[in-house]
C-alpha cells in the first residue's frame, strides 16, 4: 500500500493528566501515515484522486489544540479516528503523538505513542 506521511506537525495542546498540563499547555508533535492507493492520483495528476495533505494538517490541527485528553493516546486515538472517518481514500492510518516534555525528571527527548487504525470491511 502506497503512503502518505505528514512529517513532525507541531501543536500547542491542553493535554495530560497533570493539572499544570491542564493549565499552562505544551507542545505536542504529532507524525501521520496515511495507506491508501496512490496510483490513480499519480496517473492521472488529480488532487481529487488523492488525500489533500493541507486538509489532514488542518484537521490534526483542530484535533491537537481543540478539546483537551488526558492521555496522549486518547490523542492519537481521535485523530486516527476522524482521518478515517474524514478521508475515505485512507484504508490505514498510523498516528505517533510526542510529547516533547512531559512533567517528570530525567533526561530525554520525549515520550510517545504510536497507534495504528484501519479502516473496517463495513466502512468501505
Amino acid at each position: 500500500m502506497d503512503k502518505i506521511t505528514l512529517h513532525r506537525m507541531t501543536f500547542y495542546g491542553y493535554h495530560g493528566v497533570m493539572p499544570e498540563e491542564r493549565t499552562l499547555g505544551q507542545r505536542f508533535i504529532i507524525d501521520a501515515d496515511l495507506h491508501l492507493d496512490l496510483q490513480p492520483a499519480g496517473r492521472g495528476d488529480d488532487l481529487n484522486l488523492t488525500v489533500n495533505y493541507a486538509g489532514v494538517f488542518e484537521t490534526v490541527r483542530r484535533i491537537a489544540e481543540g478539546e483537551p485528553c488526558k492521555l496522549i493516546e486518547a490523542l492519537a486515538e481521535r485523530v486516527a479516528q476522524t482521518l478515517l472517518e474524514t478521508y475515505p481514500l485512507i484504508q490505514t492510518v498510523t498516528i505517533r503523538v510526542t510529547k516533547p516534555q512531559p512533567p517528570f525528571a530525567g533526561d530525554y527527548e520525549g515520550v510517545s505513542v504510536e497507534i495504528t487504525r484501519r479502516r473496517s470491511m463495513s466502512d468501505a
